[in-house]
């Protein structure tokens, strides 16, 4: 029998190898983590293998996880422990991990280098799965500070150390798609996933709220989508941080309950401000809140916590898009991600449409609200 050094490889052997090892044109499938994203990844690998075993196939997959450790001298060191060439490689890493000790920076570095092991060893794509993309806040400078546009940089760096996909969970803004130039970014909406969760909460009494401008696109669909009433406030930020309500523009008349929507909490300043001013000046009883990435952070458990305690907060609904630290598991709901990563990979795998996961609003038959009579 032929060793590996004896074997001349040839059209006919590849047809058949792609047959028994699934490939796609894009090559063969690999999961692959650093460290804070081995979670999630080793969640959306037993999905896909389930889903495989569902359709009678034999879930030949490949993952390597955990490929980042650090030197001595604290350098990242990133080691892959198989071949890698022509495989279509899905890199996952937890940008903020608040449940270890590992920095925004040290995983944002992690990941780079990471993207640069499998390119430099031959694999044939790197899809950057990023749920929660860190630094897509800094998409514009701040008036008069003289900063740079920092998330620019971040998917320069992404595109010099060779992904050529993004797929990302709800990023901050989007516009940060036009920095990565041609690569292919796939910004997955929160949009059918929230409107599932608060389906049952459309009564009369019912209004959603957007805590600001930027967060007002995905409440006026939402409110499409479950056929009920919505509002927007306008906030300003003043210079130590605090953030003030100016208006509430919004019909009121008998609502009690309020769905917040937002792409994050970060240290809770808006989210409170704005349940204060629904209680004082609207009269609303009762909020639930979803958001697609909770930062964890101190402040905000401190600010919404009391809230929860009184009955205010029925209810904080997020993803695993950041690890949820012990501490605010009590404050909030975290939703797994993997199925709709699992689903969003399978389709890019096989060079198919991303769009399919997440609810059709180019269809004839999207739903409107209803016009008051």
């Amino acid at each position: 029998m032929p060793t590996k050094s004896d074997m001349f490889y040839n059209p006919r052997w590849f047809t058949e190898e792609q047959t028994r090892e699934m490939e796609s044109p894009r090559g063969r499938l690999l999961f692959a983590s650093c460290r804070s994203g081995t979670n999630l990844a080793k969640k959306v690998f037993n999905k896909y293998r389930e889903q495989l075993r569902k359709a009678g196939v034999d879930d030949k997959i490949s993952n390597l996880f955990d490929v980042d450790g650090v030197f001595s001298d604290s350098e990242t060191r990133v080691r892959l422990g198989e071949p890698v060439s022509g495989c279509d490689v899905y890199l996952f890493q937890a940008l903020r991990d608040p449940t270890s000790d590992r920095s925004v920076n040290e995983n944002y570095m992690a990941f780079l280098i990471a993207a640069r092991a499998f390119r430099e060893n031959g694999a044939r794509h790197v899809v950057a799965i990023l749920p929660y993309l860190a630094y897509a806040r800094q998409d514009k400078p701040t008036r008069f500070e003289r900063e740079p546009t920092t998330a620019r940089l971040m998917a320069d760096l992404a595109i010099e150390a060779g992904v050529d996909r993004l797929v990302t969970w709800e990023p901050h803004s989007a516009q940060i798609r036009g920095f990565y130039g041609s690569m292919s970014v796939n910004t997955l909406e929160s949009l059918t996933f929230f409107g599932n969760e608060f389906k049952n909460l459309k009564g009369d009494n019912t209004i959603v709220v957007a805590p600001d401008v930027g967060a007002s696109k995905l409440v006026t669909h939402f409110a499409d989508f479950v056929r009920i009433n919505y509002a927007i406030a306008s906030k300003e930020r003043l210079n130590d941080g605090k953030v003030v309500i100016k208006e509430i523009v919004g019909d009121f008349e008998n609502k009690t309950s309020a769905i917040i929507l937002d792409d994050m909490i970060s240290t809770g300043g808006s989210i409170k401000e704005l349940i204060e001013k629904l209680i004082e000046r609207k009269k609303v009883k009762e909020f639930h809140i979803g958001v697609s990435h909770n930062l964890c952070i101190d402040k905000a458990y401190d600010r919404l916590w009391p809230f929860k305690q009184e009955g205010l907060i029925k209810k904080i609904i997020t993803t695993n898009s950041i690890p949820q630290t012990a501490k605010f598991r009590k404050l909030v709901e975290v939703r797994d991600l993997s199925d709709i990563l699992c689903r969003t990979i399978n389709r890019i795998h096989y060079s198919k449409s991303v769009s399919e996961v997440f609810y059709p609003f180019n269809d004839a038959k999207k739903p409107t609200r209803q016009k008051k009579e």
